[in-house]
């Protein structure tokens, strides 16, 4: 304490040796870890990684986006030029009192618009004009809401909706500069802003704009959710931005999740006829993540590997819950998350030149770990009696064997990904899609056994065996095109057999040389029945025509289709193989989905009933220890009542329920069960026993009824 002959406060800093440092998320990801080092490094891996996805998606997205943007920029920049115009042409001036409106269909993917309406938005401030403001339905419940936040965030000042604040109020923030909410006063701003800029004095933001959008830049109004907004809202102001068209360039962008039909729905005629629609129609969302499992998964660069359970945990949440790509990107990475910091031997998941450097410096722990691998114990007991003793005895020979390991696993994945795209070209147009039509289900049925193994595999085939000409040559050219970089040996001998094939389709004199020869071996067949014979030479001649039309001969053409369909096959099972039969698999691939599923597929009500029936649980609190299927008295009051509930029917008495409750709660207290307040309802009892039913009712369980007024009813039944 410091003594003073005044009261006071003193405050005394801490030196910078004694100051606490604040935790980072290396030091959560390494918490608790054996080997410090270690850890460290796999956390620098997983964040390199991580950082690749991320800079790889948001890449892809812009592409995606980039014609879908690029098609809106032009329909604003073609308004703008026709509103400076002006011209005096009867049907342009009706056109221009019609308020530009670009209708812009993004899909139920919900979570994945604030991106697209981002990039809109940066690409409209860069290139168009500066004037864009974006609203949502839950900022604009009234019409003075709603021009409220237009009006601030264009101006970039307070304003004031009416008599909003008192006189008195009024006058303590006279300091605080406020315009009044209606578009007059944003007429007034607009026409000073841009005579601003026409003089050269604008800021060097909006002096960045071209040329020809300085004189008069669009006001672009972003309706991120159409459907969510109050349609009487959204009609009244239309209606009054369109008395102001001929002063104010304004443009509407309208956000559709589902139809364009939402607009006449919303908007009567009278106020969709004030509007110059023009419909967008972004790539679908099942079109988005194809291109990001294209981009981020099957490909050898990135060395992280999702296995079949977790990938169609991902893809059953995509296609059940949101269609979100974006959620679908962050469930990546938390796999690619916990991989890291659940498997020690991730260390090794980088690229190869690093991965083998690692290799070298792993420590005794880590060549345990590594020979206490499934894959690897596989592969130990596939090798002869010495070579086990070493990889069991010697560090340094294990090792070394973890170099050659790691370098066929980066080889079969270089394989792998070719020769999948290739089997997908072939059975992606197959009916009824044996295989799958899009290649993310192809890639699971590799992942989790032996392709060839299938029924839907040999269907597959049959059907192949089936294919014109033209349809297997074009077929067998995509192939080619994708064995092209031919990264490996294998790939360039595959090519090299493909293209002799193609070759052979590419003859057609020879197959109709071939085709004529065979028609006339069958010809001379006929004609030998014309000479004259004995009835035994007859029998055997009419014996062998019938066994050549039972057995027919194959044509040229089919010959060569099943060589080209024997050769797919072959490189099916030389290369398709699932991960399992890889050693060290392990190192790349992920494969605890169950975890996955619960962090990323909540369960809500069963967290809430555990909460509920054994609140130890979560409150870890040891006088709330309890045998199965009791509550402790001490628990807190709703789990009481929740447990009170369960004894009951259909129908539950609420003063019964309330005498039951007084009563657990006064033996929780320590009375005395024979005294003659022991169990009495009193007031604060009572508060206590309506404040834990109305978040039983609030949380779903129970519900008022019009059967009897001092009952509730059950909605629920059983409990954890």
């Amino acid at each position: 304490m410091t003594s003073s002959v005044s009261k006071g406060c003193f405050v005394f800093k801490p030196s910078a040796k004694k100051r606490r440092r604040t935790p980072t998320v290396e030091d959560y990801f390494t918490h608790g870890s054996e080997d410090t080092e270690n850890s460290k490094l796999r956390f620098r891996n997983c964040q390199t990684l991580w950082e690749k996805m991320k800079a790889d998606t948001e890449l892809l997205q812009d592409e995606l986006n980039r014609k879908i943007l690029d098609s809106l920029l032009a329909f604003i920049r073609k308004s703008v030029s026709t509103f400076q115009r002006g011209t005096d042409d009867w049907a342009s001036r009706m056109r221009a009192h019609e308020i530009p409106t670009a209708a812009l269909v993004l899909g139920v993917n919900v979570p994945d618009h604030d991106m697209t309406f981002q990039c809109l938005s940066d690409q409209l401030q860069q290139s168009v004009t500066p004037f864009v403001v974006s609203v949502q339905a839950t900022e604009c419940a009234a019409l003075n809401n709603m021009m409220q936040r237009v009006l601030e965030r264009l101006m970039g000042t307070s304003v004031s909706v009416g008599n909003e604040e008192e006189p008195e109020q009024r006058s303590t923030n006279v300091n605080q500069k406020r315009v009044h909410c209606s578009l007059i006063t944003l007429c007034n701003w607009y026409k000073t802003v841009t005579k601003k800029a026409a003089s050269g004095t604008a800021s060097k933001k909006r002096t960045s704009v071209g040329k020809d959008m300085q004189q008069h830049p669009p006001i672009v109004v972003i309706f991120k959710d159409l459907e969510a907004f109050n349609s009487r809202v959204l009609q009244d102001f239309i209606l009054i931005c369109s008395r102001y068209v001929e002063q104010l360039p304004l443009m509407f962008v309208f956000g559709i999740a589902t139809s364009p039909s939402t607009i006449q729905h919303m908007l009567p005629h009278s106020v969709s006829s004030l509007l110059g629609i023009e419909l967008f129609q972004s790539l679908s969302c099942t079109q988005h993540l194809a291109s990001v499992i294209d981009k981020v998964i099957l490909n050898s660069q990135f060395p992280f590997k999702p296995s079949g359970k977790v990938l169609q945990v991902l893809v059953s949440i995509f296609l059940y819950h949101d269609f979100s790509v974006r959620n679908f990107i962050k469930g990546l990475q938390l796999a690619l998350l916990e991989h890291f910091h659940s498997q020690p031997l991730s260390v090794l998941c980088c690229k190869k030149e690093a991965a083998l450097v690692h290799a070298t410096e792993l420590s005794h722990r880590d060549v345990e770990r590594l020979q206490q691998l499934p894959s690897f114990m596989r592969y130990v007991e596939e090798q002869g009696p010495q070579e086990q003793v070493e990889l069991l005895t010697s560090d340094d020979h294990v090792k070394e064997v973890c170099q050659k390991l790691l370098k066929d696993l980066h080889k079969y994945h270089k394989n792998y990904y070719p020769i999948l795209r290739c089997l997908h070209i072939l059975t992606s147009s197959l009916p009824k899609y044996p295989l799958g039509k899009q290649i993310r289900e192809l890639h699971i049925s590799c992942l989790e056994k032996n392709v060839w193994e299938n029924e839907e595999y040999a269907s597959a085939m049959q059907l192949l065996r089936m294919m014109a000409k033209d349809e297997l040559t074009s077929a067998l050219q995509m192939c080619a095109e994708i064995l092209k970089p031919g990264k490996t040996t294998k790939m360039r001998a595959a090519l090299l057999q493909l293209d002799n094939l193609l070759a052979k389709f590419d003859q057609p004199d020879d197959l109709a040389a071939a085709e004529n020869a065979a028609g006339e071996d069958l010809t001379s067949r006929g004609k030998g029945l014309q000479k004259k014979t004995d009835l035994f030479q007859l029998q055997k001649t009419l014996l062998e025509m019938k066994k050549s039309r039972r057995t027919k001969k194959m044509s040229p053409f089919e010959i060569l289709r099943d060589q080209a369909l024997e050769f797919i096959d072959s490189l099916v099972r030389s290369h398709l193989a699932p991960p399992e039969s890889q050693p060290l698999y392990e190192v790349c691939y992920y494969s605890s989905s169950a975890v996955l599923r619960r962090h990323l597929n909540a369960t809500p009500r069963t967290s809430i009933q555990t909460a509920l029936s054994n609140p130890y649980h979560y409150l870890k609190n040891e006088n709330l220890l309890a045998e199965d299927g009791t509550v402790s008295n001490a628990a807190p009051d709703i789990c009481i009542v929740y447990k009170l509930h369960l004894e009951c029917g259909r129908l539950i008495n609420l003063y019964d329920w309330l005498e039951a409750y007084a009563t657990v709660v006064s033996a929780a207290e320590g009375m005395d069960p024979d005294s003659a307040d022991f169990g009495k309802v009193d007031e604060l009892k009572h508060a206590r026993f309506i404040q834990a039913v109305s978040e039983l009712e609030f949380l779903g369980f129970i519900k008022s009824t019009k059967q009897k007024t001092d009952h509730v009813s059950r909605l629920t039944w059983g409990g954890c």
